[in-house]
């Protein structure tokens, strides 16, 4: 088989010398290939070494074609427009200035054979629902999940070879996700996609696992993956027994032997005490006996020491990652309380709702598609400003009245912006929890797997499932404790898939009011959803069936 992508002991390190992959070998040929491991495993360095974005410490990376990525967080910048993510702004300024009856041979040359760009850009952006969009809006006006989707537009317009997607689905609706499935399972030549989304690796002809440094191909998609892995996990767990089993069988063997060969010191005594033979026999016996019991000592001891390694050696087998431990503050809202009341909401249909009121530990799903108003309504409960957006923007206005009447409440945003990329991660702590000690916030920030050296590196050099971790453990950690109402903006972005089931179960238990933006159907399942809310830029927002 022939590779288009081929890492050959690849080694690099962040700038404060943590080192993210050290003499690893991968290989992708054509079709699609899932990139999967725990967060922090490396697969976004991977991603952007193919890339070219960045160098090496050592080892090689060939490819064999023009390579497109599509990274976690898009290079956004306020000031830049649908047109400059799409790269066609220079060919369209051309174009437009040639249209003008500007004849300069520097317009030509900008424009090459992009006559069409402009038809071909808009035809891209409704083959992936973005028809709405201007070319020349801004990107401040974007939601995160059209953001990604032209992203997408861009690569999938300037027909790279090989396409990389690092968790694409990250922020879109269920609308956008089915349109990404389809550019994925019509993709022609090279893909390899990092994502914990399930859907989207049921449509990978490969799984490669990134696990301690090393990546390990499987063929077909994550359910075959998942079978091999179990049947692998039932074998392991089977040689854990059976060394167990033996090392408790050497461990009986030695003791035996023990005192078989205190025996055989006493009788030897009592001859040489009793003088029953020769002093000179004896005294060779006695040299016989020690010699013998010497051997037969480290014979055993010699097998108990390879039980215990085979036992070691099996252990390792099992494979057993490293999961976050997410402890929620105890609380327990009574069910009649009113914990928050939202006023001056839009309304402009029949049943759209004017006013939100959240009472008891109520368990809202707020949905609905990109661009309708989602993270400026959490926002606004959280005591953030909300930019001013045109009125079909969404269901909240700028200056929208927001009383929450109480204390506790915690806001986790999309963008993860709140960490200082130039402290560390106990430092962006400690600045949520002044009065916390450093030994009580290393110990919560071991729960989720910052532990040692991990804790002291800078925000700006964790990966996007990191990322998260620190924002999550600064919300929970931070004073006062979030104990009635907790505000999730799409919270399995970037997780892996343990982390995901464990921030599920830990929210599952969590007796606080929760509001949580997703489009991960299967984790709002997991958390017990009592009300579904709807969001949409034209009908506002309004209760919704469950899903």
């Amino acid at each position: 088989m022939s590779f288009s992508i081929v890492c050959s002991d690849l080694s690099f390190a962040w700038p404060d010398g943590t080192v993210v992959l050290d003499g690893l070998d991968a290989a992708f040929g054509t079709g699609r290939t899932g990139l999967i491991g725990a967060n922090g495993s490396g697969k976004s360095t991977l991603l952007r070494l193919i890339a070219g974005e960045l160098r090496p410490a050592s080892g090689t990376v060939r490819v064999a074609g023009r390579v497109g990525h599509l990274p976690q967080d898009l290079p956004l910048g306020t000031a830049r427009t649908v047109s400059d993510l799409l790269g066609i702004t220079a060919t369209r300024r051309a174009l437009h200035a040639i249209e003008r009856g500007e004849a300069a041979e520097e317009h030509f040359a900008a424009v090459g054979d992009d006559w069409d760009v402009e038809e071909r850009a808009r035809a891209q952006l409704d083959r992936l629902g973005l028809a709405h969009l201007d070319l020349d809006r801004t990107v401040a006006a974007l939601s995160g999940g059209e953001a990604v989707m032209v992203g997408l537009a861009a690569l999938l317009l300037a027909r790279p070879d090989i396409l990389l997607l690092d968790e694409p689905t990250n922020n879109l609706d269920l609308d956008a996700r089915r349109r990404l499935y389809d550019a994925v399972a019509a993709w022609p030549g090279v893909l390899v996609v990092v994502s914990h989304d399930r859907r989207l690796l049921e449509l990978v002809d490969e799984i490669a696992d990134l696990r301690d440094g090393a990546v390990r191909t499987f063929g077909g998609n994550l359910p075959a993956y998942e079978e091999v892995l179990a049947v692998e996990r039932e074998a392991a767990e089977r040689a854990v027994r059976s060394a167990e089993s033996h090392l408790r069988r050497q461990r009986r063997e030695l003791e035996e032997a023990r005192v078989k060969l205190a025996r055989r010191v006493r009788y030897g005594d009592k001859m040489y005490d009793t003088k029953r033979e020769p002093k000179v026999v004896m005294n060779a016996r006695k040299r016989e006996a020690q010699v013998s019991a010497g051997k037969h000592r480290i014979l055993h001891e010699q097998r108990l020491a390879d039980a215990r390694e085979r036992l070691a050696e099996a252990e390792e087998a099992v494979r057993e990652d490293e999961e976050i431990r997410v402890e929620l503050p105890a609380t327990e809202v009574p069910a009649g309380r009113t914990v928050l009341t939202v006023t001056g909401l839009r309304a402009p249909e029949p049943g759209s709702l004017a006013e939100l009121v959240v009472r008891g530990p109520e368990r809202i799903a707020l949905v609905g598609p990109n661009g309708s108003g989602k993270t400026t309504l959490l926002r606004a409960i959280a005591g953030e400003a909300v930019p001013e957006e045109p009125p079909e923007a969404g269901a909240v206005a700028a200056g929208t009245a927001v009383r929450t009447g109480v204390a506790g409440v915690r806001y986790l945003p999309q963008r993860l912006d709140v960490l200082d990329d130039g402290l560390s991660v106990v430092d962006n702590v400690r600045a949520f929890a002044p009065s916390a000690s450093v030994n009580a916030v290393r110990a919560g920030l071991a729960r989720f797997l910052f532990r040692g050296a991990r804790a002291d590196r800078p925000a700006g050099t964790l990966s996007g499932g990191e990322r998260f971790r620190a924002v999550l453990a600064a919300l929970l950690l931070a004073e006062p404790a979030p104990r009635l109402l907790l505000l999730l903006d799409e919270p399995t972005n970037n997780l892996d898939m343990a982390s995901v089931r464990r921030l599920g179960e830990a929210l599952d238990a969590y007796r606080g009011a929760l509001i949580v933006v997703s489009h991960d159907l299967p984790f709002l399942r997991t958390l017990g959803i009592t009300r579904w809310l709807r969001m949409d830029a034209a009908a506002g927002l309004s209760e919704a069936d469950p899903m």
